[in-house]
């Protein structure tokens, strides 16, 4: 059998630096998303703090007026699901004015952990529903867009149906080409996704080319649904 030829530099990154997008944002509120409960514990150097130390934590985010909070990934399994649990309970127990959330990978085994919790407690909870979106991914991962634009569909879905908010994180965006992204984020928007956040996973973005991919993407909202959100 004949081996398909190895993808050139240029197919596998999409250089959002170099991208010329001349379009002035309109400027609006900024929210303050905390990952630190989240983000902040994925380095295998740092100790998980306990329980009681998240607490801690998240009160001093809400006393601070951080808007939103991700709080844990439930669906890497029952520890994630017991502290997400107490610091959900927490929130509906003090009446804390920050917005919970959790991540989730684009499948029902990590979103229904949330959804359970949620209803637990009475507590709406955002899911932020995350899958690669760049070639260079796609290519390690050897997954087509089918797949990816299936699993988006599926996800958001699954969310919208059992009530809950849902952002649509597009891992590695600053590496991904605006053919794609505009189909993965028009799935996620008819599926019922009100914010979409744009990622700067490896590292690979200048401000030159954050500059550009905002611009890009508030410019195809305006045309697409301007009441979506922009994460980073």
């Amino acid at each position: 059998m004949a081996s398909s030829p190895r993808p050139t530099e240029s197919e596998l990154v999409y250089d959002w630096n170099r991208a010329a997008h001349a379009a002035r944002p309109k400027f609006t509120p900024v929210e303050l998303d905390d990952e630190s409960l989240r983000d902040g514990l994925q380095s295998p150097s740092v100790r998980t703090p306990s329980i009681e130390k998240k607490l801690e934590i998240l009160h001093l985010m809400d006393a601070l007026g951080i808007d939103v909070a991700d709080v844990g990934l439930p669906g890497a399994g029952p520890h994630v699901v017991r502290d997400v649990s107490r610091i959900i309970e927490e929130i509906a127990k003090t009446g804390m004015r920050l917005r919970p959330t959790c991540a989730a990978r684009t499948v029902a085994s990590d979103i229904l952990p949330i959804v359970e919790i949620s209803q637990r407690y009475g507590v709406s909870i955002e899911v932020h529903a995350f899958i690669g979106s760049s070639p260079i991914r796609q290519y390690a991962e050897d997954w087509s867009m089918e797949k990816i634009l299936r699993l988006t569909e599926d996800a958001v879905s699954l969310c919208v149906r059992e009530g809950l908010p849902v952002m649509y994180v597009t891992e590695d965006t600053t590496r991904a080409h605006p053919d794609t992204l505009q189909l993965l984020f028009r799935v996620a928007v008819d599926a019922g996704a009100r914010r979409l956040c744009l990622c700067d996973t490896c590292g690979h973005a200048t401000p030159e080319g954050a500059r550009n991919l905002v611009r890009w993407i508030r410019t195809w909202l305006d045309d697409v649904d301007r009441d979506v959100k922009i994460d980073w």
